[in-house]
């Protein structure tokens, strides 16, 4: 049987080579991807009929590709129509790397029905699968205070307040859609001057308010580490700077002795349960970003567990702010 499975639209898994490198020692074992979307990283792991891959997607439009898969690769994939801070649950005592890719599919991007893109047209959706509330819903109930906040923090948009109150006004005469938010970001940034779209912040924003990206992303990742072996792998995909900022605070804090001045020896860190075998993240290749610009972003951090029994408080009072803004959406259930 081949293990190649023809897909309908040609996909770049991101980094895969660099992935394939890190886990190649631990080759023969499971792995969890626990981002599957169109399947790179599991068909290329599944290359070796002595592995087995178990994957997470919250996306519906996974579930077909994954049947492929299970017809294709029999005994050997399992999939899961859940979000990946769920991973716990998982049932395994073979896992030798577990594997995210945050960044979105151009097929997903493009697709008019979840509404990703500013180029999109009719109701606000952003919803990727598994949600409680839609963006149509947060720009439409929620007040101008919440919204600036969510702009501000999850965009890092200057003119967030600007935008807010502009929303308010209008939405008072109808529901707003894509393209009333579009207008009237535009409006809002005359003098905007950067090579990125004018909507790319504010959209980005409601993306990840909309699915909860950042209490995925840190619930996912002590998940990770509590069903991890000792001597596996956690791979990370980052395409943003919040995200990348988020998955280096996990690895370094959790991997190195403390120092807290640089005339001081450094103090053993009690909770250091990683071992970073790479301080500096690995970005695509220039052959990888002629083959696929849209990898420009990514950013790809890994660790080995070397210990049990971890305390991640300091990781979640690091990042209280952003799940708090996160919190706001309990107003829209």
């Amino acid at each position: 049987m081949s293990a190649t499975i023809k897909l309908e639209k040609k996909h770049f898994p991101v980094l895969l080579d660099e992935i394939i490198k890190i886990i190649s020692p631990q080759y023969s074992g499971t792995f969890l991807d626990c981002t599957f979307g169109q399947g790179g990283y599991s068909e290329k792991i599944l290359e070796n009929s002595k592995n087995k891959v178990i994957a997470f997607d919250r996306d519906s439009d996974a579930i077909k590709l994954s049947e492929r898969f299970k017809k294709h690769f029999k005994g050997r994939f399992e999939f899961n129509h859940k979000r990946f801070s769920e991973i716990k649950n998982t049932n395994s005592n073979n896992i030798k790397a577990i594997i995210f890719d945050l960044g979105y599919s151009t097929n997903q991007i493009f697709d008019e029905k979840k509404g990703l893109s500013f180029n999109s047209k009719g109701t606000l959706n952003m919803k990727m699968g598994l949600n409680r509330f839609s963006a149509h819903e947060a720009i439409n109930k929620l007040d101008k205070e919440d919204l600036t906040k969510i702009f501000k923090y999850f965009g890092d948009e200057k003119d967030a307040k600007k935008i807010s109150q502009a929303i308010f006004r209008k939405r008072n005469n109808y529901m707003l859609k894509t393209e009333d938010l579009v207008e009237i970001i535009n409006k809002e940034k005359k003098n905007y001057n950067f090579k990125i779209n004018k909507s790319t912040k504010v959209f980005q924003s409601l993306r990840i308010f909309v699915n909860q990206e950042i209490s995925e992303l840190i619930f996912g990742l002590i998940n990770a580490y509590k069903l991890l072996p000792i001597n596996g792998y956690i791979v990370v995909v980052t395409f943003h700077s919040l995200e990348d900022r988020i998955v280096k605070f996990f690895f370094k804090n959790y991997s190195e002795d403390k120092k807290v001045s640089r005339y001081l020896p450094s103090s053993k860190n009690e909770n250091k349960i990683f071992e970073m075998l790479s301080k500096k993240a690995i970005v695509p290749s220039p052959e990888e970003l002629k083959k696929n610009p849209s990898s420009r972003s990514a950013k790809l951090r890994y660790v080995k567990k070397i210990k049990e029994g971890a305390n991640f408080d300091e990781l979640l009072l690091k990042f209280k702010n952003f799940i708090e803004i996160e919190n706001i959406g309990e107003k829209l259930c």
